[in-house]
């Protein structure tokens, strides 16, 4: 008995043994993994601590300067014509002649329309030959009057038969003028409406005449804008029809009263138009150039970056480091005005003189370093002309 018990407590003591063992190097793996989780925890601080460093971009710059710009108000309007109206048959007949072609221009007393004036021809024939003798009859009797061989009488008779005569031949005159229709001024012709043969009832239409050159463009600006106003100002007149052309006029006509309704006033210039790209009825848009220019600060429009919350340019301007040289871009948010062409006016945010990002601005961020090489950059027009490509 007593050497199984002496068995047994010895192997009691090596379990204990080994049950420390393994709890101190659990104890001692315990301790090594953290010290390493903890080295990699602060170096991950460190590094999340640390600002990456910014890529050095390319950009284009320009300077904020001063420019005069051309005081200008735009309006919408439409073209009429000077002259313009629908030929119409006066009186009822038949179409015996239609020498005009639609579509050509034609000039004033060219003849449009004839409508058949046989019954009146043969009429004014024989008015006519009444006329003559009531004339040699008036002749006879005003020598016979003077020699005092006429009664008075008679020779009032043969006054107011003369007179007769004559009126009837002016109206037959005047019957066969309505049937036979003439441009009344110098223009262009629309579509034909009649044919040959065809009897027209008096108003019946028979063609357009439209007068092209020159053309009125009729518009209308707020009355605020009235004192600004007046006879002989330019104008200038686009419309999509003739994409690129810009048409010159002044203008000749302003309401002398303002539309109750919209507050607005009509005015009318008058348009040069000898090459015909103008026709009455076309939407055109309007800009009357004022004689005073308006001082403005420019840059190029590429230079924005437009958002909703606002608009904002880069300026480039010295690192804060002392004596580095190096250029950034910061970011300054602008409120902005009129555009002309490839330029915008700031109206607030920019001094003249401050250099700004003119392309490239798209790829930056608030204080990224940058360089500048102007050697590619574009040439910016107030009135720039695109070629064909």
């Amino acid at each position: 008995m007593s050497q199984h018990a002496a068995a047994g407590k010895a192997l009691s003591f090596v379990k204990e043994r080994m049950k420390k063992k393994i709890i101190v190097a659990c104890f001692v793996l315990a301790a090594v993994v953290g010290v390493i989780g903890g080295i990699k925890l602060l170096q991950l601080r460190t590094l999340m601590s640390m600002e990456p460093p910014l890529m050095v971009e390319t950009v284009t710059a320009a300077a904020v300067k001063r420019q005069q710009w051309e005081s200008i108000m735009s309006a919408v309007g439409s073209l009429t014509a000077v002259q313009g109206v629908t030929i119409a048959a006066e009186v009822a007949g038949k179409v015996v002649d239609i020498p005009l072609e639609a579509g050509t221009m034609v000039r004033k007393g060219d003849l449009l329309v004839q409508q058949d004036v046989a019954a009146e021809t043969a009429q004014l024939r024989s008015a006519q030959a009444a006329f003559d003798l009531a004339q040699v009859n008036f002749e006879r009797a005003k020598k016979l009057f003077r020699e005092e061989t006429f009664s008075r009488s008679d020779y009032d008779n043969a006054e107011a038969q003369l007179k007769q005569a004559a009126a009837q031949v002016d109206n037959l005159k005047a019957a066969i003028h309505k049937k036979t229709m003439r441009a009344p001024f110098d223009g262009a012709l629309g579509i034909r409406l009649v044919n040959l043969g065809q009897m027209l009832s008096a108003g019946d239409a028979i063609i357009s005449l439209q007068s092209l050159d020159p053309v009125f463009a009729n518009f209308a600006l707020p009355q605020q804008h009235l004192m600004k106003l007046s006879d002989g100002l330019q104008v200038r007149i686009e419309t999509d029809a003739a994409p690129g052309s810009v048409f010159a006029g002044t203008i000749t006509a302003i309401n002398p009263q303002v539309d109750e309704t919209t507050r607005n006033i009509m005015l009318q210039a008058t348009v040069e138009n000898p090459d015909h790209l103008l026709r009455p009825g076309m939407f055109v848009t309007v800009s009357v150039v004022l004689p005073v220019q308006q001082p403005v600060l420019a840059i190029p429009a590429t230079a924005v970056l437009n958002a909703p919350y606002s608009d904002s340019v880069f300026i480039i301007e010295k690192a804060p480091e002392n004596g580095t040289g190096a250029l950034i871009a910061r970011q300054q948010f602008v409120r902005l005005g009129a555009r002309r062409g490839d330029f915008v006016a700031v109206e607030d945010g920019l001094q003249e003189g401050d250099t700004i990002v003119s392309t490239g601005a798209f790829k930056l961020r608030n204080g990224q370093a940058v360089t500048i090489d102007n050697t590619l950059v574009p040439q910016f027009h107030a009135e720039p002309e695109p070629v064909d490509s």
